[in-house]
This record gives structure tokens, sequence and C-alpha cells, in this order.
């Protein structure tokens, strides 16, 4: 028999535009055309409809093959916490107002407010960390280690093409709970770089610091308090702006000195290793500041567990890294890809205070989130040639009156947990069958024929290699197993006849 294997030209790739609105028309609703005709009014509902096409801005639809590279992605990031021992909840897409409220500093305006909802006044959750700190208030948890994978919102400005959007998800991890010193943060730094490792998105450094450091050099700097989250906020963005423009920041919309913020500006330069860095502070003097002192030490033996976690080469002890959010108390890390230009991709720290907010007695926790849509971004560079689907095995028929045939096969592979198709079609043609199964990436295909049938076996191809073997139907199971393993030994056909 010849079994056709057709040549299939490439997909080609979906560009993926970032928020291009339909173009406006030239001439108003009330503009007359030459001569006193009236507008044409097919193109005004034609253009209202395009506009019911497209997304939200800042949100989009993902296509199967995309979602293949997701879920694979998802997979592996649940996996990776799991093995921490951390445990799934899941938590509202909107909380109340008050609940969000003052806890994002500067990023507040970035809530997505929703309407009055019978009588509720709400918000789509803006992260992960605040519903959780909720979360263990409401149901009075000493200690948990947990993760979440969900979508969050936020009104900010999209760049799509680098994976910023106002509807993504986030995958948290987190320690609640009474720990010996820095062991919560070292597990959870040690966390972070697994799951980072596992997604082989590529080289990546963790800049770490820590509140108590910022709020001592600012001090010792001579910061007022009452300024202090505001200078934090603008020295977060020394990662995306030069100097100058985060001077320009601090000191005409924060109201800060101008020879203060020079003062600011040789500790913010300081990154390197914990005894490189500490070296360089103690020249500057904040060793003295008592504040600052704290959380050097607490960084110090935190280093020190990294260290035998075998991770410590990961961390940069970076004074430039403030995160602005309101709710850190303590250490905080961010992880970006040295080779990607798509901002962190990671980020979190600790946060004593916030459960507190919400209850009567302080929980304090540490935790981070991963940016799945940036990662994502850069998996899909990687990944150019992905499937659309996971099926492993098709059947096919190059005889008429096989349907039933096939569909017995079918269900017995799928009864074995084996992905497995067939063409919806009573008597389709061979070549489309076989079209199908390379245009979709398939590995295997059964194929059967009358005579197949009468004689009860089977051909088993493996359709990259054009490789094939007639077995018994007793051993279709265990022959197409080792097919999907790449240890079939058979026939090599590639030329496509037999």
């Amino acid at each position: 028999l010849d079994y056709i294997f057709p040549v299939m030209a490439d997909n080609k790739e979906k560009a993926m535009a970032d928020e291009a609105p339909p173009a406006a028309a030239s001439a108003t609703s009330s503009a007359q055309a030459p001569g006193g005709a009236q507008p044409d009014k097919s193109k005004k509902k034609k253009k209202a409809k395009q506009d019911y096409l497209q997304t939200p801005k800042g949100m989009r639809d993902y296509e199967p093959k995309e979602m293949i590279i997701r879920e694979r992605m998802l997979n592996t990031i649940s996996q990776t916490f799991k093995k921490f021992g951390a445990r799934r909840i899941e938590t509202p897409v909107m909380e109340l107002k008050e609940t969000l409220t003052g806890k994002y500093g500067e990023d507040s305006k970035l809530i997505f407010d929703l309407a009055d909802q019978g009588g509720q006044i709400c918000a789509l959750r803006y992260d992960l960390t605040v519903p959780f700190a909720r979360y263990v208030a409401a149901n009075r948890i000493k200690q948990m280690k947990r993760y979440q994978i969900s979508r969050v919102y936020r009104r900010d400005n999209p760049m799509m093409n680098r994976g910023r959007y106002r509807e993504f998800y986030q995958c948290d991890f987190d320690l609640a709970g009474e720990y010996d010193r820095m062991v919560a943060d070292a597990e959870t730094c040690a966390v972070m770089v697994d799951a980072l490792s596992a997604l082989a998105v590529g080289p990546f450094k963790v800049k770490i610091n820590h509140r108590q450091v910022l709020d001592g050099m600012m001090a010792l700097c001579g910061v007022p308090q009452s300024l202090f989250r505001a200078i934090c906020s603008a020295i977060d963005k020394l990662d995306k702006a030069p100097w100058e423009e985060v001077r320009n920041e601090m000191v005409n919309e924060k109201g800060l000195e101008p020879e203060v913020a020079d003062r600011i500006r040789p500790f913010t330069e300081v990154n390197g290793t914990f005894e490189e860095v500490a070296a360089r502070v103690r020249d500057l003097g904040l060793y003295d500041n008592e504040q600052a002192k704290a959380g050097l030490d607490d960084l110090e033996l935190l280093f020190s567990y990294l260290e035998v976690y075998g991770v410590a080469p990961r961390f940069s002890f970076d004074l430039s890294l403030a995160r602005g959010l309101d709710y850190y108390t303590g250490v905080i890390f961010e992880a970006v890809l040295t080779r990607e230009k798509v901002g962190s991709v990671a980020g979190g720290g600790r946060y004593d205070e916030l459960v507190g907010i919400f209850g009567s007695t302080s929980i304090p926790a540490v935790g981070f989130s991963l940016g799945v849509e940036r990662l994502f971004t850069v998996l899909m560079k990687k990944e150019k040639k992905a499937r659309e689907c996971e099926t492993q095995v098709f059947v096919a028929s190059i005889d008429k009156d096989l349907l039933k045939d096939r569909m017995r096969i079918v269900a017995e592979l799928r009864a074995e947990g084996i992905a497995t198709e067939l063409l919806l079609k009573e008597n389709p043609r061979i070549k489309p069958q076989l079209g199908y199964a390379e245009q979709n990436g398939v590995p295997v295909a059964v194929v059967i024929g009358g005579n197949e049938v009468q004689q009860g076996t089977v051909n088993v191809k493996v359709l990259a290699e054009r490789l094939q073997v007639t077995v018994p139907r007793s051993e279709m199971v265990a022959t197409v197993r080792a097919a999907l393993a790449g240890e079939l030994k058979g026939e090599s056909n590639a030329e496509g006849a037999e």
C-alpha cells in the first residue's frame, strides 16, 4: 500500500498588534458628500460591527498553539510550588474597594473600580497578595505555605508587545506565619529561582534589598520621614529612567531638597555581592544608622542561607531596588532576564503588617509573584513552531466502511490515557487524514485497511521518521507507547511508499 505524506507549508506567524483602533472616518456624521449626497450609512454600520469584534484595551485572545505553551508554563510553575510543599487557594476576582485602597502607594490609581454592586463598592483585584492577607485574617490562619494562579487587573498603559497588559495572570507563592529569622525568606527566594530555572526562559539575575536599609539610607541623606515612601517610588524607576529624570521627579514633583537628592545618588549606584556592597556602604556611613544596620544584618544572614541552597550567585545586592508598594516591611527582591528587554519577570518581599490591617492579630508573611505574561512573551519567541494540540496518535483508514473500526481503536487508546484523534468523516480519503496529522504535529499514526481488520493487525507509523511496523491488534498499545518514546524499530519509508 502507498501511504502519502503531504508536505505541509509552514503556517504564517500571526502578528500581534498592540492596540490599534479602527481608523477614524474622514467625515463627521453631519457632513455630506459632494453634490449634497448623504454619508454612506452602511460604512458606519460596518465600522460599528468591527468595534464589537475588538477586545478591550490591554486585553487579548489566545490561539490554541499559544494556549499549549501557556498551559505548559503554568503547569511547570504549579509543579514547582507543589515541590516546595505549597497548597493552592483561590480568591474572588473582585474585592471590596476598601480592601484594596491604600495598599499600593502611587499605584492605587491603577485599580479598576466597579459600579455599585447592590450596595457594595467593589474593584477588580490589583494583585493576589492583598486578597491573600484578607484570606489569612478572615480564616484566622497562623501558618500557611500557599500558592495561587489567577488573573489580576490594572488600569495601566499597556505595551502588549512587551508583555504589559491590563488583564494578566500572576502566580504567587507566600509563606505566612512566625518562622525563625530569614528562614522563610530564604525558602521563598529558593522557590523563585527554581521556578524561573524550570521555565528555561534564559539567564536571569535577582536584585535584592531591604526596606530598613532603604529607610536608613534616606534618613542618613536627610529625607523627611513623610517623604520616605514617595522617594522610594521614585528610586524604583531607576531601572527604566536615567538618574536625571528620577532626580527631577524627587525635586520638582515630590518636593525634596536638591542637595538631599544628590546625597542619595551614590547609594543607588552600589550593587554586587553582599560582601562588596557591605564594604561600600560601610564607607558611606550606612552602618552608623541603627535601622539600616538591622536590615544589613538580615541580608547577611539571608545570603548565608542562599549559599546553602546553592542559589546565592543568582542574587545581586542592589541599593537602587525599592519596589514602590507600601506594604513591604523587610527584604525585597526582583528578577530580571539578562538577555530580554521585558522588565522584571518576578518580584516580592516581606510584608509583616498587611494581615494585621484586616484583623486583630498581625501575621508576618513573605512571598513573590511571577509575571506570567512577560514570561509567556519570551517563551513564544523561543517556540515559534508550537503545536496547536497535544494529540499523540491519529487513527486513519485506507478503505471505506471502517469508521466503527477506527472508533474502536480511538476508544482503546484513549482508555489507556493516550491522546488520540480521528477525522470525523465516514469515508475519508487517506491523504487528508495523514495531512491533518502532519499539519498538527501528531507524532504517531495507526493506519488500518480492510485486510488489517480481517487479519487483526494494525500499522503503527512514526510520521516524522517515515517509520512503520505492522503488529497484532493485541500489541497495539504497547507498540504505540514505544513509538511515542522514540523506541520503535521498523522499516523506514523515506520516499513515502511501501
